[in-house]
């Protein structure tokens, strides 16, 4: 199957507002981190439901921002979802971004990366629509170290890649992107239930479940171009 069909398919069955639900618990603290100034640009790579750039919006007066995504349906579906005027969405390519050079002051991305067959084009890609002083914010919690999401790979039909926490920082420096920070945000919203209630329908331990969302929660990465 491919990306765009896999993800078309999550849009039509109502995925794309559980994902967006899940992922907020841990994206809001990211996106509170973003330097975002009046009238600034944004790209959110993978947007999804657009719930990311819908949080910007409210909480910025943006510049057009854009919300790209592999999946038509997914497109479609946040259009439907948006109601502001800085902010649309189009179906394109992680690696030939449909942008002119220095296009953006921010580029977002939560639970994408880790697609990208090419990395690097990515990146390059990344850092080629980034404004001088420009951050990619990048969200991940399927990593290396992150041990108990490696299982995520068997609930999908297209391939997802690995990396630790070096190496993301490894790929965005041979890029050229400076990594400004990298941190893992802990998940507190999943509820963890008393260890005499385990093991449940997903998790033998308590302890699997606390490294899961407590210790490893989302890996992110923060690259400035300079």
């Amino acid at each position: 199957m491919t990306l765009q069909a896999e993800f078309d398919e999550w849009a039509a069955s109502g995925s794309d507002r559980e994902m967006e639900n899940h992922h907020w618990h841990t994206a809001k603290t990211a996106l509170a981190q973003m330097p975002v100034e009046e009238s600034d640009t944004i790209l959110d790579l993978g947007t999804g439901s657009g719930y990311a750039l819908r949080a910007l919006s409210r909480a910025h007066d943006l510049g057009e921002s854009v919300g790209l995504d592999a999946s038509p349906a997914m497109v479609k579906n946040a259009h439907e979802y948006t109601d502001t005027d800085d902010v649309t969405y189009t179906v394109g390519d992680f690696h030939h971004l449909p942008f002119t050079d220095d296009k953006f002051d921010h580029v977002w991305s939560m639970e994408a990366f880790f697609f990208s067959e090419e990395p690097r084009q990515m990146l390059s890609e990344i850092r080629r629509v980034l404004r001088s002083g420009g951050t990619f914010f990048c969200s991940v919690n399927f990593y290396e170290e992150s041990e108990h999401t490696h299982k995520h790979q068997d609930r999908i039909d297209i391939p997802m890649f690995l990396w630790s926490r070096q190496e993301y920082r490894d790929l965005f420096r041979d890029a050229g992107l400076s990594v400004a920070a990298q941190t893992t945000i802990p998940d507190e919203e999943i509820d963890i239930p008393p260890e005499d209630e385990f093991p449940t329908e997903e998790w033998e331990t308590r302890a699997a479940m606390v490294d899961r969302y407590r210790t490893w929660g989302t890996l992110l990465t923060v690259g400035v171009a300079p």
